[in-house]
């Protein structure tokens, strides 16, 4: 067979899930096997993807690449159908990097290992096929399976209250999804033709009013997701009982699927609904910016902390997607993969400091920097990344926001000030709260009790390496963005092309249709 021909993307959804399957018959007793089996699986899933960008992904072409179709229900047109663009392989690539190290993260798990390794590789397939399915029903069953792995390693490995934790993950996520099967199934029945092929919904021509539904619809799943305020209580709880692995893939890749989704189908398939509903999404991410800044700002629990840090982060995604502009949608998908490393290290190195302490209240730290200096240095880099220090990757990204909002003439001045004055407070917020928590683990006397009764070993080469895999792409980003930039820079100047005619067909809509009584007189012209 050709290697262009031949199926990538299904061959990286199906490989770690066929792999999985296998771990019950591995003879391991103490997990000592299964993990490296489960590291090597991971590395070379990887690896099939790193081969297949570089080697068959062109950067100049808007549409789908990668294309593989199958067919599964002929009579109701569903097919298994995957293909990568400009929006879903830059978090492809994140799931991968990310879903890899968070399995060199679970080194320690010795609790049902087995187990443990299995659902990390289920959802390791599980979560590239939400990026890559091009199949509306097929995305709905790929967005329900990856609750069933994240249900368990909550349930089983999380902390005191891990059972509230992972009950109250299922029933907002649970309770969302069904949102998208019904808008799914009400854009497929629409019209002459049954289809849930994404591209022959993009095509379909939905009046304005269903459309306003069908976004409404999209918009609670995704805002659980995001997540968005109000829907957002759900985060917190299941980061305060996760391991440090499943942190990382609840910060790194699961809230992206939330952006993701909503560019992908409220964006891009219902351009204008978005024209409506663009200034409450940019209303509700300075409430997201903000409000859990401050929430962050009062926690006493170090995951809590960093898990409302990381829901105001996502409010910069939603006003980038908001925005109408080029600039601003490409600083939102930015976003959304420099918080994916940013939180993945900040909750790893949580993770790390907890295995230590055995404390994540922040009123029983206090000056450990001076028995864990590699772990000081790597918490320190990792926090300035998160408060867009320049030169790191999170920097760029909201800049881009910023610039891009600013920018928009979708929007009117006043406006645009109040919502930049108001994200303005949230980035001030942010390393008034980052400092201030670094200051209370790491610096000052020590906890006497702390140390009498804890060993502070420093970081081991296992961790340190983590740790540098994740910081040379925040910071290589940082400094030269267009190596990630350059994969979406096309797919994103077409979505906002499409954005700006549905902008433009509506205001002549509203033109026309205005009585005449109410258009201002006029003088007549003398010739």
């Amino acid at each position: 067979m050709n290697t262009v021909d031949f199926p990538w993307l299904t061959t990286t959804i199906l490989f770690p899930v066929v792999a999985a399957l296998l771990i019950p018959f591995i003879p391991d007793k103490d997990g000592k096997t299964v993990r490296w089996y489960a590291l090597i699986v991971g590395l070379i899933d990887f690896a099939i993807l790193v081969y297949a960008f570089t080697n068959f992904y062109d950067f100049s072409a808007p549409g789908l690449q990668l294309v593989e179709s199958y067919s599964w229900v002929p009579s109701l047109d569903l097919k298994w159908s995957v293909g990568a663009d400009g929006l879903s392989m830059p978090l492809i690539l994140l799931t991968g990097f990310i879903t890899t190290l968070a399995i060199l993260a679970s080194w320690p798990v010795t609790l049902k290992p087995k187990l443990f390794y299995f659902l990390m590789l289920a959802m390791y397939g599980g979560q590239i096929g939400v990026f890559a399915v091009q199949d509306m029903l097929l995305f709905f069953l790929m967005w329900e399976l990856e609750l069933i792995p994240v249900y368990l390693l909550l349930s089983i490995w999380g902390g005191k209250k891990r059972l509230y934790a992972a009950t109250k993950f299922i029933l907002y996520t649970a309770g969302g999804s069904l949102f998208i099967l019904v808008a799914a199934l009400a854009m497929a029945f629409y019209g002459d033709t049954v289809t849930f092929d994404m591209r022959s919904l993009m095509d379909k021509d939905y009046p304005v009013n269903l459309q306003l539904l069908l976004y409404g619809a999209f918009l609670i799943a995704y805002a659980v997701k995001l997540p968005i305020f109000p829907l957002h209580t759900w985060l917190p709880d299941a980061h305060g009982e996760a391991t440090a692995p499943v942190h990382m893939l609840l910060a790194g890749i699961l809230l992206k699927m939330g952006g993701y989704a909503l560019i992908r189908m409220n964006v891009e398939m219902l351009p204008d609904a978005h024209v409506y509903f663009a200034p409450a999404l940019v209303i509700l991410g300075i409430v997201n910016i903000i409000y859990a800044a401050l929430t962050s700002f009062a926690q006493r629990n170090l995951k809590r902390k960093i898990a409302y840090s990381s829901i105001s982060h996502m409010g910069f995604v939603l006003i980038g997607i908001a925005s109408f502009t080029d600039l601003g949608l490409s600083g939102a998908v930015l976003q959304m993969v420099s918080h994916g490393l940013i939180g993945a290290s900040l909750f790893f190195l949580v993770g790390a400091t907890y295995d230590r302490t055995h404390t994540l209240i922040l009123d029983e730290m206090g000056g450990v920097g001076k028995k864990m200096p590699k772990i000081f240095a790597m918490f320190t880099a990792c926090s300035l990344a998160s408060l867009a220090l320049p030169g790191m990757s999170g920097f760029v990204a909201e800049l881009m926001v910023f610039v891009g909002f600013a920018t928009s003439d979708a929007y009117g001045l006043v406006f645009k000030t109040i919502v930049v004055l108001l994200a303005a407070v949230g980035v001030i917020l942010t390393p008034i709260y980052l400092l201030s928590m670094l200051r209370e683990i790491f610096y000052g006397p020590e906890n006497k009790e702390l140390v009498e009764h804890e060993v502070l070993i420093d970081a081991e080469p296992r961790e340190v390496f983590i740790i540098a895999c994740l910081l040379i792409p925040i910071i290589g980003i940082g400094f030269y963005p267009k190596l990630l930039t350059q994969i979406y820079d096309v797919k994103t100047l077409a979505i906002t092309e499409k954005l700006e005619n549905s902008l433009t067909t509506l205001a002549e809509q509203e033109m026309r249709s205005k009585p005449l009584a109410q258009e201002p007189l006029q003088a007549p012209v003398i010739n």
